[in-house]
């Protein structure tokens, strides 16, 4: 059976916010000394060796210089549209290239007419159904391997670029236009080849049947850069080679990572079942028809970016309310009768925050929301690269310890305990505690306000309404979103802690 892929409209729109505006994105600053920032995955800036560029006098290189001439006289309408689109910046546009993506992925398997239902393949991505399934925990991944694996890239060519100093082509020929206006950030390599590069080579992995776009979108960045000035085919050809370079170190750390066993079996998810049950507690169960596998129940091992597995363990909350409890019949009581009276706004809240099928998931939810602060602020790309990191990196890693809990309790979900109870949204097939929503928001809420700290209540607010969106929804308890929002405060700080000593500030 064909999954159907429905947008979201808050996603379309978004979509459109953030394509718009053509306007060049001139950073405040080039911040010379990124090459001399903390590395995360890489060993230092010299790990993948860049080899000292032509001089500007020389032959080849005053042969691509007019080439460049060349080309910039017969630039076409289309030619400079698309250089009008990456001068937003590199980092910025594939940003919403992978909310696209994502949200294209975001479809569960339908069942196949013996009531299972099937698993993507990797290896067979175009089978039905399509690989992958872009669930939240496997957005969260994709969004912090690309994130991460910019910045690493961006923070080596910028030590390439400050050792080297080639200037750009608009600045050594004055017969080379700068489009829009030229730039004193050294040329070689070239961050949008780098950028390119490294980006296209995870998407790929990440998003196999989206390799045409992924593919012609990475050498319509690179043309543009030839295009507008900013470099030379050999300025292309070093950048594009090490960013290429660094996403084959990305590639093995993801092979390795644990992701590929996340799904579990049906032995260890009725285990998981047993355990719940000889505790004295009524056990989570899938309240599809025909039931569904729950959605990866490993995912708590899946390898974190600033914790360690004993931090993961170390960061569980204790247990939720028992479901023979008092406690837990006053929760059940407060999500009937939330659902059973919601106000025009609560319902707009749901809404809001529904992030279901179609969608970028929460993770990208996140990713809209910072966008816009991170062009506003004028960030140079490896800085605007920086941010999206840090931000996703907790995201990921919250997505790490939220499965854990959930998986370790295997608490059920509001409406199994009440069947009376009719969600608002789509019920997600996975244990109720903790709330990924927010765990995933206060972890998000805590980066961004260590990145943007006089914008912090706004982000504090929008964590708050995201998470009480699923009570409002009737698909969370009060304490699943209470220690949810406390787990992801905790998993973000570590991130915060890394950020306020790599020596970016």
């Amino acid at each position: 059976m064909t999954r159907r892929r429905v947008l979201f409209p808050w996603i379309a729109v978004a979509l459109l916010v953030l394509a718009g505006g053509h306007a060049q994105l001139e950073a405040a600053g080039n911040d010379a000394d990124a090459g001399n920032w903390q590395m995360i995955v890489l060993s230092g800036p010299t790990q993948i060796a860049v080899a000292a560029p032509a001089s500007v006098t020389s032959f080849d290189y005053q042969a691509e210089l007019a080439s460049i001439r060349s080309a910039q006289a017969r630039l076409t309408k289309e030619q400079r549209k698309s250089i009008d689109y990456w001068n937003r910046g590199g980092i910025l546009r594939w940003n919403e290239i992978l909310l696209e993506l994502v949200a294209r992925a975001d479809l569960p398997p339908a069942p196949s007419a013996d009531g299972t239902y099937p698993v993507p393949d990797a290896n067979n991505p175009f089978a039905d159904p399509q690989f992958p399934f872009g669930n939240p925990p496997y957005a969260a991944r994709a969004y912090s391997y690309v994130a991460v694996a910019q910045y690493e890239a961006l923070k080596a060519a910028w030590y390439y670029k400050y050792l080297y100093k080639r200037p750009s082509p608009a600045k050594v020929d004055s017969g080379v236009q700068a489009i829009p206006s030229a730039s004193d950030l050294p040329a070689y390599p070239s961050e949008d080849a780098v950028v390119s590069g490294v980006t296209a080579e995870l998407l790929k992995l990440l998003f196999p049947t989206s390799v045409e776009q992924i593919t012609l979108k990475a050498g319509e960045q690179r043309q543009a850069a030839l295009l507008s000035g900013k470099a030379s085919a050999s300025d292309i050809a070093a950048g594009l080679a090490l960013g290429q370079a660094v996403a084959a170190v990305f590639t093995a750390r993801a092979g390795a990572d644990g992701m590929r066993t996340a799904g579990g079996t049906t032995a260890i998810w009725q285990a998981m079942a047993a355990a719940a049950t000889a505790r004295g507690e009524i056990p989570w169960v899938s309240q599809e028809t025909p039931a569904r596998p729950p959605m990866l129940p490993l995912f708590g091992s899946v390898r974190a970016w600033m914790m360690m597995p004993a931090e993961i363990l170390n960061e569980r909350p204790g247990a939720p309310p028992s479901t023979s409890s008092p406690l837990m019949q006053r929760e059940l009581a407060e999500v009937k009768q939330a659902v059973a009276k919601l106000s025009r706004e609560e319902l707009a809240t749901v809404y809001r925050w529904a992030d279901g099928v179609s969608t970028p998931t929460p993770p990208g939810h996140w990713n809209y929301i910072a966008a816009p602060y991170i062009k506003n602020a004028r960030f140079s790309e490896v800085r605007a690269a920086r941010a999206f990191a840090l931000l996703n990196m907790a995201m990921h890693d919250s997505a790490v310890a939220c499965w854990d809990a959930k998986f370790a309790y295997y608490n059920p979900r509001p409406s199994q305990l009440d069947p009376q109870i009719r969600t608002v949204i789509g019920l997600p097939n996975f244990p109720s505690y903790v709330s990924g929503h927010s765990t995933f928001s206060a972890a998000a809420a805590e980066v961004l306000s260590y990145l943007f700290p006089n914008d912090s209540p706004a982000f504090r607010a929008q964590m708050e309404e995201a998470a009480m969106s699923r009570l409002f929804g009737g698909i969370h308890f009060r304490s699943d979103i209470e220690v949810g929002k406390d787990l992801g405060r905790r998993v973000g700080a570590y991130t915060v802690r890394f950020a306020r000593t790599d020596g970016a500030n």
